[in-house]
């Protein structure tokens, strides 16, 4: 993959601003950080030329929470016409003790998501992705279970009791936290992040030959901003007991390392989500093949819903009827997903 144009969104603190500073000193010719204000866009760049002496960081407004937002942000880029070679959607956060639904209708939590599917697929339907991207958004440790305090939702079950066996309509319900949805912030945070690993598969199986997405965990990290609406107990309790356990938390420039990892990664390994091992939050990467996330029909349900919410699916013609000849049906594996046999990385 060349080392051209790269554009990370949530770049002002955090994993986003560390993955900026380093793709800069890896010799990426022009980063691009976003913001959800122009002028925070422009104060990270400002910062980032000033600590890395590299004049290479382009500002762009962006929120992920506004469908207008992310629309602006594409027509900006459109005017560039430069293709983006390595696309990093790392914005999130933790969600509130109590229910939070933005103003277009989607679960605080979710909502990072449904930006940058309109994002990644606008840039796709409009050319400015090149032949060999690398796409790479942020999920975490709890999506793969086994993370005490956070639990995610089954979604079949979740469908069979409430929504007639529908899977998508379940899964929509869980994005907009809907009447049938009893919110617990952990669990919300978690669903959030299993939802990015099914989005991930679906979107492999969509993308033309030689361009790959992964979802990728950063592991532990808490020197950030996204526990910063999250509860007391777990701001002020957790997390400060966590950062006192060795192997538990890492420096940002450690945990946006997986980021700069995974883009280098083949098409063979593309729609996987990497985590740490069972039971550790920091250290290498492993694939992650819990029945669970392998599930073609959740992850096609969990892409259809976010299309529904948001609005925007793929629209070239061959990468459909591509996608058509690999139908997944409940209970199947999709055909590009089941990879069971392939070793840890």
């Amino acid at each position: 993959m060349r080392h051209s144009i790269a554009l990370v969104t949530g770049a002002t603190s955090g994993l986003g601003y560390a993955a900026a500073r380093l793709l800069a000193e890896r010799g990426w010719q022009d980063v691009i950080v976003t913001g959800r204000s122009l002028a925070a866009a422009k104060d990270t760049a400002a910062q980032l030329v000033a600590g890395t002496s590299k004049r290479v960081f382009s500002p762009l407004a962006l929120d992920l929470n506004t469908a207008a937002s992310v629309t602006s942000a594409l027509a900006d880029l459109a005017k560039g016409g430069r293709p983006i070679d390595f696309l990093l959607l790392n914005a999130g956060l933790v969600p509130t003790r109590r229910r939070v639904i933005t103003a277009e209708g989607i679960e605080a939590s979710q909502a990072p998501l449904i930006g940058h599917h309109a994002l990644a697929v606008g840039l796709l339907n409009a050319n400015l992705l090149s032949p060999d991207a690398r796409i790479v958004i942020t999920s975490a440790e709890p999506a793969r279970g086994g993370v005490p305090m956070f639990s995610y939702t089954d979604l079949p079950a979740f469908a069979a009791k409430d929504y007639g066996g529908d899977y998508t309509a379940a899964a929509e319900a869980l994005i907009r936290s809907g009447p049938k949805v009893k919110y617990a912030p952990n669990t919300a945070y978690a669903d959030a992040k299993l939802m990015i690993a099914w989005w991930a598969e679906a979107l492999a199986r969509r993308l033309p030959a030689g361009m790959a997405v992964y979802a990728v965990s950063p592991g532990a990290s808490n020197a950030t901003n996204v526990a910063r609406n999250a509860g007391p107990l777990l701001k002020y309790l957790m997390i400060p007991i966590v950062n006192r356990i060795p192997g538990m938390n890492q420096a940002p420039e450690i945990a946006a390392g997986r980021y700069i990892q995974a883009s280098a990664f083949g098409t063979d390994v593309s729609g996987q989500f990497f985590a740490s091992a069972m039971g550790k939050f920091s250290g290498p990467m492993e694939v992650q093949r819990q029945p669970h996330l392998l599930d073609g029909a959740s992850q096609e349900a969990a892409w259809q819903a976010v299309v529904n919410v948001s609005g925007v699916d793929v629209t070239h013609p061959e990468w459909l009827r591509a996608v058509s000849g690999r139908h997944v049906g409940h209970g199947a594996l999709a055909a590009d997903s089941d990879r069971g046999s392939r070793p840890l990385l």
